[in-house]
């Protein structure tokens, strides 16, 4: 690449990071804390008073969640897929959907049979979430009310209300799972009668 062409994507980089921060309405302070990278040193990169290293923007791809190619612009490599790299968390696999942060995040979720072991144990967080059996069977534990969903069936709930799920079936389960920060609903537009 020509020196001419690579300090004209080394200056693309300011505007493309004050832009994923502002439409994913972040603040300076609020991106600092997440990166570990000091608001001055971001509102110089952002405004390119700062050349971006590569010890700043891979915290910067991680906190926006995007790929460190789209913050440089690299060319494209002609294979257009996205390659999910799944999640293995308290024995459940998680696959992000989505890759936004802060705001609403979408997951396929593969639990296994016996998941999660134990005893119910129902637990509280802001947000709001969504989940839809695509195979197996779910069991959802709401407050006092006791639910097993199936394929094809949905639960949505506020996670301010004390809640618990597990494989209630003897093959693993999957589903897909929505959820919204403080208590952000998903709208559905479209019912039939």
């Amino acid at each position: 690449m020509r020196t001419v062409e690579f300090d004209e994507v080394l200056d693309a980089v300011g505007p493309r990071l004050r832009g994923l921060r502002v439409e994913r309405g972040t603040t300076l302070a609020q991106l600092s804390e997440s990166t570990g990278i000091s608001v001055s040193t971001l509102s110089r990169l952002e405004s390119g008073q700062r050349k971006p290293t590569l010890e700043l923007l891979l915290p910067l791809a991680r906190a926006h969640q995007v790929q460190l190619d789209e913050l440089v612009d690299a060319p494209t490599t002609g294979d257009p897929r996205i390659h999910a790299k799944p999640i293995m968390r308290h024995g459940a696999i998680h696959i992000p959907l989505s890759r936004r942060p802060g705001g609403l995040q979408a997951f396929k979720q593969i639990v296994p049979v016996g998941w999660p072991g134990g005893e119910v144990s129902q637990k509280t967080h802001e947000g709001y979430d969504w989940v839809y059996v695509l195979s197996g069977r779910i069991r959802i534990v709401l407050g006092d009310k006791d639910f097993v969903l199936t394929a094809g069936e949905v639960a949505e709930f506020d996670t301010r209300v004390p809640h618990w799920f597990g494989n209630a079936g003897d093959t693993p389960a999957e589903m897909l799972c929505l959820y919204g920060p403080q208590g952000e609903r998903m709208h559905v537009r479209a019912r039939t009668r």
